[in-house]
């Protein structure tokens, strides 16, 4: 039985493949394709060139097109081998095999085809210009067409929309305008299709002129033309105009449908206007409209964008509950969400939920998941996803790279800098960026300089302006101020023009007094960039020159601005309070109300301290409670020390010590730092005990507060425990600082340190500091504790600021109208009321910032009111 059935199959082959019976091969060929069998049509077509038989064209055609019915690239390719058994290789079998590649997605195999073909019709440009629309190769697509001009075709109605597709998305209005009149001569303006294609192409170019007047002029106006326009308005920014549009449509009664509300929707979260947004969600709701997939991406990607992560989250959770399935781009923008929220848990059961759909090799979901992994410090899991991606693309690479740089590991992230070097996948200037910032924010700023040397001699990979902000703004995180200020200059004179990224990067590091000019300088920079309509740049500047003792240049450039927001308004509050100008303060605090503006953490805490300037404390404590009372929001530590300070300001220290009894918080540093200070003032040796004991249960080895603890024992006659004290202080010698302050003069910065000075000085200043009146004294013992952090004067010889004092009004015979002090810890109340004495006998204002506070001596007073 086996044998008779070899025999027979044997047979059947022989007589299929004779030449002489060729209706028999072909209708076996055919039988195979049509069951799927493409690898046994090949052996047939094998065995049909050994015989030197052909197949016939149709045939062949059905075998190219299963191949594109079962994406089957290879077996195309060997297909393309037996070409030459067509019995007629005509423009049709050649533009099938062009369809197969493209379809494939083979282009270069195509194009080579494409190429080969001495005849070519229109399906076969039809066939070209299709692959490379797939590709979103819009420029060339638009050449193509311009050869299949010159090759005497041209577009039919099916054809035309896809070219005029490829002159807007790259933005060619000469061609589009081109497309226009051939459209018009071809008598295709009343193809729906085409027509709707041609105002699209004048909407992406922006030309919302040529896109207005041609669709005035269109008889009938589809859905399709009144999105356009609608989309087109919001692109360049004429809102309004966009939702007249839209009004008008409805009044018209075109059928609104899913998109157009998408449109509305995707333009308003972009605006950042996510409330109207989700209004427009509601009003398609009402009118039976039900959201696709689209619309819950566009608002989970909108909040998600805009800051407002946690509702962006929720919404993800609606759109499950309602039953409409995520695609990769909503999954992408719920996981972006959980990692700016750092909600590992809700990000984990959305990486399930990703691999149950599927999308596991979607590159950009693999993405953001290690992007979340690794701000969530789950490195394991971020590298098992990193394993799992077939297709890395270079974002994947530097996701990985940062995520270890984020955590610490340099090494590990210059170990997979390598091996990307080695891959298909080179790094790009993002790369190297990441590796100089993860180095120098590290502590690593001799390898991360290194990086940024090598870069520059890298004949593949420039440095750019980010290039240069990482350093500058790894500098400023490790205090280095004075080198982030270098490397701005020297990025300058490379040719390098800062941005927006870099004035804010190098800003902070111009945050103190004898900084002044180098602010003026940045100032100028933003100025000849353009920079000023950055709203983040313009309220850098306005803290800057806060801090930098230029308060009148902050409320300059805050009145010059045409739009504020809640920062504008607090980094001038907080300015006003910083030097003293409570009144201010409390004046711009009505205004922002007035404006509709909601108070923020920030805003609370400067009017709490300004309450406190003015001695206003049942006002403060009102403030105070309306924080959580009336806007819900609830208070950090800082707010508990600023109502220690505004209690103990007006000497109401049993009630700050209730406070700080009654505080759903545990105190730290800073509330019995304010306390004590409230003792050390007002002479209450009691609580100053118990504060300063608090801060040497917390920090122990801080040289500072031991010499005050040995003080305060030394006053209340507590030898034995201050003996311990003084055992910790000489083991931490070593670190034992002496006050040392920074002076700003004639655009140089002089450094002076408590009980020494250069010789070729000291005669001056030693016979400066004789002329100061000796009844220049402190205020009287029992008016408040003399406990200082700096040694008195007999002991460690004449205090830093006062040599720099006598140093800015020696030099000159005209006392300067300010003089800018900078202190490392905070002066002494001798100092202090030295200082208000040369500004009313010199008739200048002095700057002097130390560790507590910025103050502002004038006429004779400092406006801390003589509580820091």
């Amino acid at each position: 039985f086996f044998i008779w059935i070899l025999t027979t199959f044997q047979q059947l082959h022989s007589l299929l493949t004779k030449k002489s019976n060729p209706r028999f091969r072909d209708t076996h060929l055919d039988f195979l394709c049509g069951n799927g069998r493409l690898n046994e049509a090949i052996t047939v077509l094998d065995s049909i060139a050994t015989q030197g038989a052909k197949v016939r064209r149709n045939t062949y055609i059905n075998l190219l097109q299963a191949c594109i019915d079962s994406n089957s690239i290879h077996l195309a390719r060997k297909l393309h081998a037996f070409l030459n058994l067509v019995t007629e290789i005509d423009v049709f079998v050649k533009t099938k095999l062009l369809s197969v590649y493209a379809k494939c997605g083979c282009l270069d195999d195509a194009r080579e085809v494409f190429e080969d073909m001495r005849e070519r019709n229109l399906y076969t440009w039809s066939a070209m210009i299709g692959a490379y629309s797939r590709d979103q190769r819009w420029r060339e697509v638009v050449e193509l067409f311009f050869l299949m001009v010159q090759d005497g075709l041209f577009p039919d109605d099916f054809l035309f929309p896809k070219i005029l597709q490829a002159c807007g998305n790259c933005g060619d209005f000469e061609a589009g305008k081109l497309m226009h009149s051939l459209v018009i001569k071809l008598g295709m303006s009343c193809v729906r299709r085409v027509r709707n294609s041609v105002l699209a192409v004048y909407v992406k170019c922006g030309k919302l002129i040529w896109a207005r007047r041609f669709f005035e002029s269109m008889d009938e106006k589809d859905g399709v033309a009144w999105n356009s326009m609608i989309s087109g308005y919001f692109q360049i920014g004429e809102n309004d105009e966009a939702h007249r549009l839209f009004d008008k449509m409805c009044r018209e009664e075109i059928k609104l449908g899913v998109v157009t509300f998408n449109i509305l929707i995707r333009s308003y979260n972009q605006l950042g206007q996510c409330d109207v947004a989700m209004e427009m969600v509601k009003r398609m709701e009402s009118l039976g409209i039900t959201p696709d997939v689209f619309t819950w991406t566009c608002m989970i990607s909108g909040f998600a964008q805009n800051g407002r992560t946690s509702q962006a989250l929720d919404l993800f959770k609606e759109m499950s509950f309602v039953g409409v399935m995520p695609n990769g781009v909503t999954i992408t923008s719920a996981i972006s969400a959980c990692t700016d929220l750092k909600a590992l848990a809700m990000g984990m059961e959305i990486h399930s939920l990703a691999v149950k759909m599927g999308f596991t090799d979607d590159v950009l979901v693999g993405n953001s998941l290690i992007n979340m992994y690794s701000k969530c410090e789950e490195l394991e899991a971020a590298e098992r996803v990193f394993d799992m991606i077939k297709d890395k693309d270079v974002y994947s690479w530097n996701s990985m790279i940062a995520g270890y740089c984020q955590a610490g590991y340099c090494g590990k992230a210059y170990e997979l800098f390598i091996k990307m070097q080695e891959s298909d996948v080179p790094p790009n200037v993002i790369t190297w960026n990441v590796l100089i910032s993860g180095y120098i924010q590290n502590g690593n700023e001799d390898e991360a300089v290194d990086l940024f040397q090598r870069m520059g001699k890298n004949d593949k990979v420039k440095r750019n302006t980010a290039s240069w902000n990482s350093l500058i703004a790894g500098y400023q995180q490790l205090g280095q101020k004075n080198n982030a200020l270098g490397v701005f200059r020297k990025m300058q004179s490379s040719c390098f023009y800062p941005n927006c990224v870099t004035i804010l990067s190098v800003l902070p590091a111009c945050a103190y007094l004898v900084a002044s000019n180098k602010v003026k300088e940045i100032h100028g920079c933003v100025l000849r960039r353009s920079l000023e309509s950055s709203l983040p740049v313009m309220n850098s500047l306005i803290d800057t020159y806060a801090k930098s003792g230029n308060i009148v240049y902050s409320r300059t450039i805050f009145d010059g601005m045409s739009s504020k927001d809640i920062i504008t308004w607090n980094s001038l509050i907080c300015g006003y309070v910083l030097h003293g100008f409570w009144h201010a303060a409390l004046d711009l605090f009505d205004q922002m109300k007035s404006f509709g503006l909601k108070p923020n953490r920030g805003t609370f805490l400067s009017i709490i301290l300004a309450h406190s300037l003015a001695g206003m404390v049942d006002l403060g404590k009102k403030v105070f409670c309306s924080i959580t009372e009336c806007y819900q929001i609830i208070p950090m530590i800082e707010h508990y020390s600023a109502m220690i300070d505004l209690y103990g300001r007006s000497g109401k220290l049993e009630e700050a010590m209730e406070f700080i009894e009654d505080m759903p918080i545990e105190p730290d540093s800073s509330i019995w730092e304010a306390l004590l200070t409230a003792c050390r003032i007002h002479g209450n040796i009691d609580l100053a005990v118990l504060a300063i004991e608090r801060l040497f249960d917390l920090e122990p080895g801080d040289v500072l507060i031991q010499r005050l603890i040995l003080q305060i024992y030394a006053i209340c006659g507590k030898p034995e425990d201050a003996l311990k004290v003084r055992k910790l202080e000489r083991e931490n010698t070593r670190r034992n600082s002496f006050g040392q302050c920074w002076i700003e003069v004639k655009n140089l910065v002089y450094t002076f340190v408590t009980g020494g000075w250069s010789e070729s000085y000291s005669d001056l200043l030693y016979s400066w500091l004789q002329n100061v009146p000796e009844n220049v004294t402190a205020r009287s013992s029992h008016s408040g504790l003399c406990i200082e952090e700096e040694e008195k004067e007999e002991i460690s010889g004449i205090h830093s600021e006062k040599l720099a004092l006598a140093f800015a009004l020696i030099g000159s015979s005209q006392a300067p109208h300010t003089i800018r002090i900078v202190k490392n810890i905070r002066m002494c109340v001798h100092c202090h009321e030295t200082a208000k004495y040369v500004s009313m006998m010199h008739h200048c204002e002095i700057f002097l910032a130390d560790s507590k506070c910025l103050h502002h001596f004038k006429n004779g007073q400092c406006s801390c009111g003589d509580y820091w």
